[in-house]
């Protein structure tokens, strides 16, 4: 079980993450902006923090910079999950800390294996 940030203004994919999440029993935080999930996540330190790219304001992009950039927050993977999805905005996102790029839609079981591989590589890291 692990604590995880989901940061997306869609209420649909705020839900969708939650319940295939939950099924693995993880615990689900959510927020709806970028700023609001750097906030939180220097408030929760969650284990995992799932971003989308798109929001008024700050973007996700930059959001991941800064929780990346941030030694608070740093060791804290992000995986993007976004609608955006040409070669360059996957590449774009890793560049700027994210671990893991996926593409809306994404299917459950997709997501949750790869946050289940990415926790079980952070955990390797961590005792390692």
């Amino acid at each position: 079980m692990a604590r995880i940030l989901v940061v997306d203004d869609s209420p649909t994919e705020l839900q969708a993450a939650r319940s295939a999440l939950e099924a693995d029993n993880h615990v689900v935080m959510t927020e709806n902006t970028a700023n609001g999930g750097i906030e939180a996540a220097k408030k929760n330190r969650p284990d995992l923090i799932l971003m989308d790219v798109v929001f008024d304001g700050m973007s996700g992009f930059q959001g991941t910079r800064k929780l990346s950039r941030d030694e608070e927050t740093a060791g804290i993977p992000v995986i993007i999950v976004s609608s955006k999805n040409q070669e360059a905005d996957r590449i774009w996102g890793l560049r700027q800390g994210a671990v893991e790029y996926l593409v809306k839609p994404v299917p459950a079981d997709k997501l949750r294996n790869t946050v289940n591989e990415v926790l079980k590589n952070r955990g390797a890291q961590r005792s390692g």
